[in-house]
């Protein structure tokens, strides 16, 4: 009896694995208002590159076009990065001088 339960539990963490992948995403609607949770809905998927994705997908990509779009994907990323190295650094409270360097 005591292998068929550890069985179980193996089987049962196996099941909890296969299905990680999954993420619930759920939008309360408040006040029988439908179009406000749609809009939430719609930032989310937004901001998780879904509908570029599914834009991408929709259409065959040539190479050329999809090395032009991971390059430029690429340098974005540096860019955004080194600026937001920059706006932190500006942004420091802990400086002894606000302006470093402004004698």
């Amino acid at each position: 009896m005591q292998s068929l339960s550890s069985d179980c539990s193996v089987h049962f963490d196996r099941s909890k694995m296969r299905h990680a992948k999954f993420i619930a995403r759920t939008v309360l609607v408040q006040n029988n208002n439908v179009e406000e949770a749609c809009r939430v809905l719609n930032r989310i998927m937004g901001k998780e590159e879904i509908f570029d994705q599914f834009r991408r997908t929709r259409y065959y990509e040539k190479p050329f076009q999809t090395r032009r779009r991971i390059n430029f994907e690429r340098c974005k990323s540096i860019y955004n990065e080194d600026m937001n190295r920059k706006i932190q650094f500006v942004l420091r409270k802990n400086r002894v001088e606000p302006f470093p360097g402004c004698n």
